[in-house]
């Protein structure tokens, strides 16, 4: 069978999205050295903090959208009971509203994006998406690049991208594992739920990524497993894996 399920994850795997938040943090390090200035704040630790707390709030919320705002201001509030500075309500709306600016960047895509999905559909290899997050903002992320002609309703969005998920999504669309791949950027939520699941995964890695996307294989692949530099090399990969296999 040379027809394939091609399921993509789409930040920083078709469309840039770590550098917009890597942005926005900077501005929130910005605000917090200014407010405690003379407090010998640095802005390591305030990186450090807000981290932990950010990832913290995925086991429990996922990846909703409040998630990534509200660590700005737990982190905040963990500072100023640290250093005994009153708390303003004022700043931690402030806070809120810099957090959710994240969401309105026009995204990106990667170079060739539309060339290497392209390549894949005149393959006649099925194409989906499979992306954490809130349905609204992917749903604009795709509109804003085009997706949507290259994966129409075949579009997944869950707050939870997890194992579990992966299975049931392969039980529910009855994928067939043995031609199934799972692409994308985060060893965490792309490529070990892809392993465990029994299917074909290729990890393509980015450059200083989110460290919850970084993770440890702790399983022996049943088909291919791949790591590529770029996503342009995906359909040679895939090709390849097909020549050998006949």
């Amino acid at each position: 069978m040379r027809e394939q399920t091609i399921l993509f994850d789409l930040d920083d795997t078709l469309v840039h999205c770590n550098k917009y938040f890597d942005f926005v943090i900077d501005q929130f390090v910005d605000l917090m050295l200014t407010w405690y200035a003379g407090h010998n704040l640095k802005q390591e630790d305030i990186r450090q903090k807000q981290q932990q707390i950010d990832l913290a709030g995925i086991h429990i919320h996922g990846f909703k959208p409040e998630r990534f705002p509200q660590s700005f201001v737990e982190t905040y509030q963990w500072f100023a009971q640290h250093y005994n500075r009153p708390v303003s309500h004022k700043e931690q709306d402030w806070l809120m509203q810099l957090g959710h600016t994240v969401y309105s960047y026009t995204v990106e895509p990667y170079p060739l994006m539309n060339e290497t999905l392209q390549e894949l559909k005149d393959a006649g290899h099925r194409l989906f998406l499979y992306t954490g997050g809130d349905v609204s903002i992917q749903k604009k992320k795709i509109k804003d690049v085009g997706l949507d002609l290259f994966f129409q309703d075949r579009i997944f969005v869950t707050v939870h991208k997890t194992k579990a998920f992966m299975n049931t999504l392969m039980h529910e669309q009855q994928f067939q594992r043995e031609h199934t791949w799972m692409i994308g950027n985060s060893i965490t939520t792309d490529v070990l739920p892809a392993l465990h699941a029994g299917i074909h995964a290729i990890h393509i890695p980015v450059a200083e990524d989110w460290i919850f996307n970084q993770g440890t294989i702790d399983i022996a692949p049943k088909g291919a497993f791949y790591q590529l530099p770029s996503l342009q090399e995906v359909p040679e990969a895939i090709e390849g894996y097909l020549q050998k296999s006949m």
